[in-house]
């Protein structure tokens, strides 16, 4: 089964797994195809975190392939007299742009163990005949453009490509051709990962970041230095179940698990989708995202207490901090054991994400959270493709008011503070359940949600895919479709709830094994997407 975010890309997918290919094989054509029709989203100029179970050995196995900041990034590097700069500004400029980290993460999981079997060629072959024939532009394509040039003039690359004088988003159903990706994906299947990260491409990427009066400082000797990096994922039991994801640099596994612990001290499935298990969710959320915020950044560069946040005693008494019917004033960080004094940063920022999830007919599972960052991520463009404004997820601010460190502050080689949440879930064992979604910040409150419809509601994956959302990160925000009076009866145990929208809507992804051995997909209605068996 595929679930994906694009029915172009589901059908890629199972084009592949038709042919005997494996989840990673299938993986490869997915992001390819979701990198030509959703660009918006992902592709070959960003980053991903991808999650592989190996059905044969039990194994799991974390891919790291974050983008990373160049040599001449410096702390000030989104500062102007010592302030932070205008977002936007930023964004769009060549300072934004991260060395791109999908074609390596997926190259390293295709060869690892020989988990890929067809080939790169055979993997990227719908998505060359998509790039070279044409494909129809989406209805969210669409109103993408559109939002992102209400925010002013589109950069040169973005509105050459996606509208039709400069500023007028092209059409739904528009016929959108992009030889150039095709050849840039033909260079990548014959020569690897030297296709993209050496080369024409290379130099095309270095061209674009260097375009223009707001250059960035990515070199070829950034891009050629660049390594994917294979993990161990962090693991934690809840209830029955083990629950896998991503640590550091993202932020998201370590969220996800630590407001698990939280909730694992309270019984979820007799509180149900109602006021009380609501308020619970909520609380856990704002705990998690307290110590996310202090803590969370690339494990390399600073200390993150990743053993501490999901210790069972630390865990215990942030539990208890929570009353019954009562909202807590302040969701504050706590000290986990191993933390420093860290200054908080609530980075928000933009977010182009996508989240996939394919099981193959072994039982191999990829579970993959894919980005660009903002929509069309820098808006600049190389070889077909749009390059990423990854590096504005970083703490603009290096320090905090009082010049404590900030984790998440720009240096040279770090990789920026990340939220994405690939999830694989097990029970007795044996694959249960994976997950995932983009939404930046609002990733932790997707998955979470989503994992405890599952686990605790019993709810399938498109009913809790589908289930209303709530993000509690500073005020509570609710999805208009909320039940009213759970959020009444919310309202009068004190929880500040807002109307505004949390970041990007989710685009949630999952799959699961039923206890009658079937799999069972859920698509996000708020994408376009689609779960789907070959």
């Amino acid at each position: 089964m595929v679930a994906a975010a694009n029915p172009h890309a589901v059908e890629a997918g199972l084009e592949i797994l038709r042919k005997g290919g494996s989840a990673v094989d299938a993986a490869l054509a997915v992001q390819a195809v979701l990198g030509l029709v959703e660009p918006q989203s992902s592709g070959l100029g960003g980053g991903a975190f991808l999650l592989h179970y190996d059905a044969a050995t039990g194994d799991v196995t974390a891919y790291d392939g974050r983008e990373m900041a160049p040599a001449g990034a410096t702390p000030a590097l989104f500062l102007k007299d010592g302030q932070p700069e205008d977002f936007v500004e930023a964004v769009r400029s060549g300072r934004s742009v991260g060395v791109p980290g999908a074609v390596a993460v997926l190259m390293l999981a295709y060869q690892d163990r020989n988990h890929g079997r067809l080939g790169v060629a055979a993997d990227f072959e719908p998505a060359m005949r998509l790039a070279t024939e044409g494909f129809q532009v989406s209805q969210r394509m669409n109103a993408v453009i559109g939002m992102v040039a209400s925010f002013g003039p589109l950069p040169p690359d973005a509105a050459s490509y996606l509208t039709t004088d400069g500023t007028t988003p092209l059409p739904v159903g528009y016929v959108l051709k992009n030889p150039a990706y095709a050849d840039t994906l033909r260079k990548i299947s014959e020569l690897g990962l030297a296709g993209f990260y050496r080369g024409p491409v290379a130099e095309a990427i270095v061209a674009a970041v260097h375009r223009g009066n707001d250059p960035g400082s990515l070199t070829l000797d950034d891009l050629g230095g660049y390594e994917a990096r294979k993990l161990e994922p962090i693991c934690e039991p809840y209830r029955v179940y083990l629950v896998c994801g991503m640590g550091p640099p993202s932020s998201g596994g370590l969220g996800v698990l630590n407001a698990l612990g939280i909730l694992s001290h309270f019984d979820m499935a007799k509180a149900g989708n109602s006021a009380e298990g609501w308020h619970l969710m909520i609380e856990a959320m704002r705990l998690a995202y307290a110590d996310r915020d202090k803590y969370a950044a690339d494990d390399r560069f600073v200390d993150v207490p990743t053993a501490g946040l999901l210790d069972g005693t630390y865990l215990k008494g942030r539990a208890a901090l929570i009353q019954a019917d009562k909202a807590l004033p302040n969701a504050e960080a706590g000290m986990p054991p191993g933390a420093e004094k860290r200054a908080s940063d609530e980075t928000g920022g933009w977010t182009g994400t996508s989240h996939f999830v394919v099981v193959d007919n072994a039982g191999n599972v990829v579970s993959m959270t894919t980005t660009v960052e903002g929509p069309f991520g820098s808006g600049r463009m190389a070889a077909g493709f749009f390059l990423n404004n990854q590096l504005t997820d970083f703490s603009f601010m290096p320090t905090g008011p009082d010049g404590t460190p900030v984790a998440n502050a720009v240096a040279a080689g770090k990789k920026p503070r990340s939220s994405m949440a690939p999830t694989i879930v097990f029970k007795d064992g044996r694959f249960r359940l994976a997950a995932g979604s983009p939404g930046g910040n609002a990733i932790i409150a997707y998955v979470l949600k989503t994992l405890v419809a599952t686990l605790d509601w019993n709810m399938t994956p498109q009913d809790a895919v589908s289930l209303p959302n709530v993000v509690a990160r500073g005020p509570v925000i609710i999805e208009q479709s909320f039940d009213p009076a759970i959020r009444a009866a919310l309202e009068r145990m004190g929880h500040q709830i807002s109307d505004a929208r949390a970041g990007e809507a989710s685009g949630l992804h999952a799959i699961e094994l039923d206890d009658s051995g079937h799999l069972v997909g859920g698509a996000d209605p708020r994408r376009e997407g689609q779960a789907r068996a070959p």
